[in-house]
């Protein structure tokens, strides 16, 4: 329980740091929020749950491909629900067609 306590307050330092950052500085926040930090934290505390360099591929595999869905909704940030349709019509997309471009990443 201590290590799930932890990962949450890393995870959401990170996060209050790039919101507070976009208050003053909206394009240095928005560098912030864009970096990986979410995924390479979850890499983190993946190899360190299970230091299996096969899962960790796959991990990273599957998480390129579920990125491409999330993009166009920022495109509809100022109707959010209309960019949260439009990831989740997306999402189940890939998942229906990931397999057949990326079967080992999305299996």
């Amino acid at each position: 329980m201590p290590c799930l306590a932890l990962k949450a307050v890393v995870s959401g330092v990170l996060i209050a740091i790039a919101s507070t950052m976009a208050k003053r500085y909206p394009g240095f926040g928005a560098l912030i929020a864009s970096l990986p930090l979410v995924s390479l934290l979850g890499m983190i505390w993946l190899w360190h749950d299970k230091p299996d360099a096969e899962n960790m591929a796959a991990h990273a595999g599957a998480t390129f491909w579920y990125v491409l869905p999330s993009l166009p909704m920022f495109l509809l940030i100022p109707a959010l629900v209309a960019g949260c349709f439009l990831t989740i019509a997306l999402y189940a997309l890939t998942i229906w067609l990931g397999p057949r471009f990326a079967p080992v990443a999305l299996s």
